[in-house]
């Protein structure tokens, strides 16, 4: 098996087309035919079916189609390592958050990663969902951590991590902080003033339910950073609606809000794009660890 042969059965399975695979791929369009014809007699059956102008995947094609993808990406990333390696070149994880993940939980990951690999340069982006998809698309992040990032792309791959549920804070002063917090219910709230971050990824649904619970927009502040809302909440000049990983170790109390609100935080990647052996490390970092531990 020849690694030109799966280039041009991925470009297949992307056009459906022999002729734009070829002009894909930059070769004639019989010299990819009888590549892909030679992939499925070593592979021991069709992995396309021509119809007409357009061709589909066989049951064959689309089952070999991840594993081939995986098998080119791994080739992809050894040449870059070791041109990296010969080079000299000192590598950078490029990473991006929504502004709602708490970067604590990723704290003893980064820790782990950066022991095993000292020279490691960290990039690291906060953005709303419309910018982490953009980076990804355009490069500027390896790796994204967000909520629901809303418009479709064909060519992510999304790994959920972890679902929760939201909290409403308190701060530590606030008149409700000393009354035990099982005693306190959303109608003991419908008074207060909430703090929304603007572009979170749940930031629509947040308003909805809460004015859906008698607390009006006319109610609710909104600002961009969670570093803003933590100082306006600890200031009582507002209660926050936040995810239950968000400002842990900050002092608040914690209520549950009785609202039917959960995300879920998902690790995004793209598919056939080169990565090096510190991002593959750490996405397998990621999905190795107990989240529901990390979350509690």
């Amino acid at each position: 098996m020849e690694m030109h042969q799966i280039r041009y059965f991925l470009a297949l399975s992307e056009t459906l087309n022999f002729t734009r695979a070829a002009e894909q791929c930059n070769v004639t369009q019989p010299a990819l035919t009888r590549a892909v014809r030679v992939l499925e007699e070593e592979l021991g059956g069709e992995l396309l079916r021509r119809e007409g102008r357009l061709s589909r995947l066989t049951d064959l094609g689309a089952r070999m189609l991840p594993l081939l993808r995986q098998c080119y990406d791994s080739a992809l990333t050894a040449r870059a390592v070791a041109r990296s390696v010969t080079a000299g070149e000192v590598r950078t994880l490029s990473l991006g958050l929504s502004r709602t993940v708490n970067l604590r939980l990723l704290g003893p990951l980064l820790a782990e990663l950066f022991a095993a690999y000292p020279a490691l340069r960290l990039d690291l982006r906060r953005g709303c969902a419309a910018q982490l998809l953009e980076h990804l698309k355009t490069g500027a992040v390896d790796i994204a951590i967000a909520g629901p990032l809303g418009a479709g792309w064909d060519r992510l791959d999304a790994w959920p991590i972890f679902s929760e549920s939201f909290d409403i804070l308190l701060g530590p002063r606030h008149h409700l902080a000393g009354r035990n917090a099982p005693d306190i219910a959303l109608a003991d709230l419908l008074g207060e003033t909430f703090l929304l971050q603007r572009n979170s990824e749940t930031a629509e649904e947040e308003a909805r339910q809460l004015e859906a619970a008698g607390i009006g927009t006319a109610r609710m502040h909104m600002v961009d950073s969670g570093y803003d809302l933590a100082v306006l909440v600890e200031a009582d000049i507002g209660v926050a609606l936040a995810p239950r990983s968000a400002f842990r170790g900050c002092g608040f109390v914690r209520l549950a809000p009785g609202l039917d609100l959960r995300r879920t935080v998902t690790l995004y990647t793209v598919q056939g794009r080169v990565r090096s052996p510190e991002a593959a490390t750490f996405i397998t970092q990621i999905r190795a660890r107990q989240w529901e531990d990390a979350t509690s």
